[in-house]
């Protein structure tokens, strides 16, 4: 079975920058991006024992994809042709996947997390990051809210300020997703994040955590149900936070999309 029909199957689709949560146009810092922050999600590390073998193999999977778009060549002949070099570099079969994705990712602990939040928070970068967000969702708030490093929905009413004035420069078009949205939909996505919120702190105060204590303890000990509450927001933190650490990260520019 070829690396496309690999990632239909484990992914439900064959599109490589689907499978890494990107656009077609991401740079490759967004590819690299989304690349950690769908890995972290299926990490052989992190799995409960009974899973480890299919995290394994989706996360195996996951880094065939990322070698193929990080790699110029490959990524070219991909976009132009809708197919892989099954028998190219990129994918050769003796790799070490596991030992390439600490190469490439540095670990982090809770103080590097908090400092990054406190220069992200109202940067140039976070507007920029809003924006993109919001063209790449077509206006859709619960992805927006999902994709914004840092946020929670104490930060909406912010957010929503700053696209609503992107809308009215010109910058960004007009989503109906956005301006009509339905208020239980907002109500829903705020019960949503307030549960997450609880669940996380509990988790974290069950453990003693809050200081210089690696976040890896946090992730490894929770039980399977409240991995998701914290793992996309973790995620996205280690995916900016690992690579902006000393250069404070690219800067993402939002492009006009279809209206």
């Amino acid at each position: 079975m070829g690396l496309l029909e690999q990632c239909e199957a484990a992914f439900g689709s064959a599109d490589l920058y689907r499978v890494l949560g990107v656009r077609r146009e991401a740079s490759p810092e967004e590819i690299r991006r989304g690349y950690h922050r769908a890995s972290l999600r299926v990490h052989p590390d992190r799995a409960e024992p009974r899973d480890k073998e299919e995290a394994t193999r989706r996360f195996q999977i996951l880094s065939k994809a990322y070698a193929v778009l990080s790699d110029a060549e490959q990524r070219a002949v991909y976009d132009e042709q809708g197919r892989v070099d099954e028998e190219g570099e990129a994918l050769r079969g003796e790799r070490d996947w596991q030992e390439y994705w600490r190469l490439l990712f540095k670990k982090i602990t809770v103080k590097d997390i908090k400092d990054f939040e406190k220069r992200y928070k109202d940067s140039e970068e976070e507007l920029a990051d809003i924006k993109a967000a919001y063209v790449d969702f077509e206006g859709d708030m619960d992805r927006i809210m999902e994709s914004v490093l840092c946020a929670d929905y104490t930060d909406e009413p912010r957010i929503r300020k700053i696209i609503e004035k992107a809308i009215g420069s010109g910058e960004v078009p007009s989503y109906k997703s956005f301006v009509k949205e339905a208020k239980q939909k907002s109500v829903a996505r705020k019960r949503r994040a307030e549960k997450e919120a609880r669940e996380a702190e509990k988790a974290k105060d069950e453990l003693g955590l809050g200081g210089e204590d690696d976040l890896k303890a946090l992730i490894q000990s929770r039980n399977k149900d409240r991995k998701k509450e914290m793992d996309d927001f973790l995620a996205q933190l280690e995916a900016k936070y690992g690579n902006s650490a000393k250069k404070g990260g690219k800067k993402t520019t939002a492009k006009k999309g279809k209206k």
